[in-house]
């Protein structure tokens, strides 16, 4: 009799124990969707059409942001929805709640910071510059006085300033591209994941690319949330870290870009 009562007791200390642990689990569960948009779902506005982070394939959104998105919310133990928005709108619209969380090649600044979270970040993106084979140009330093394509407003755009070379405003890569094929440019400065993009499915022959990291520090992309959504952030960057750790956020860069953009 005593034998069983010890083991009954020791089940009951146990039962306590687990639904304690049980308990505090949803607890963080409920304060998470307590600030959700939707209960049950996290939100993530994206432009759905900036290939290869969001854009439609047979009618379906897809991308590396949105590959991604989904299992960091399957990770909270959350179903994703996605609302796609112009980017003109598109960070105004999380200020005003129309979704939980922005994920769009989003670059950490000190301006968004004053007003925004981020979230831990999932790509490095390393600034490099694009010339023809034969070019002379190896560095930053040599472009003064160039004309270096990069998009108006960009931080792409500030690089090319800085190291004085003559600004040929386009913000789409493979008209930039055309225009250094062309002779209309010398260069461009852009990130190396646009390089990759474009080289995974266009002919890249006769051009080729400089990492300029020493040069110009690379910026770190992550996903934006309004500064009161603490425990959506915290649980997103715990849930992004195990996919980074069991090396899903690398899977998903080389299927989207053909090469790792997270270190």
């Amino acid at each position: 009799m005593k034998i069983w009562k010890k083991v009954l007791v020791t089940l009951a200390a146990l039962t306590v124990g687990t639904t304690t642990g049980i308990s505090s689990i949803h607890a963080a569960s409920s304060q998470v969707n307590s600030e959700l948009k939707q209960k049950g779902e996290l939100t993530i506005g994206l432009e759905g059409t900036y290939s290869p982070y969001s854009y439609r394939k047979n009618n379906k959104l897809t991308g590396f942001e949105v590959e991604l998105g989904k299992a960091v919310a399957k990770e909270m133990g959350l179903k994703a929805k996605f609302v796609p928005s112009k980017w003109d709108s598109l960070v105004a619209g999380l200020g005003s709640g129309k979704y939980d969380v922005v994920m769009n090649d989003i670059t950490q600044t000190p301006e968004r910071a004053k007003k925004y979270n981020f979230s831990t970040p999932y790509i490095k993106s390393r600034y490099v510059l694009i010339v023809p084979k034969d070019s002379k140009i190896k560095n930053l330093k040599q472009i003064s006085g160039k004309k270096i394509v990069a998009g108006t407003g960009t931080n792409n755009a500030d690089v090319v300033k800085k190291y004085h070379g003559t600004l040929v405003p386009n913000g789409e890569f493979s008209n930039s591209v055309a225009m250094v094929k062309q002779g209309r440019a010398e260069g461009i400065v852009n990130s190396r994941e646009a390089w990759y993009a474009y080289s995974k499915k266009n002919s890249t022959k006769g051009l080729k690319m400089i990492d300029v990291s020493s040069e110009a520090k690379p910026t770190k992309i992550s996903a934006l949330f309004n500064k009161k959504d603490s425990a959506i952030q915290s649980s997103y960057n715990e849930a992004l870290k195990k996919l980074q750790k069991d090396g899903t956020v690398k899977k998903l860069s080389q299927r989207y870009f053909g090469a790792d953009i997270t270190e």
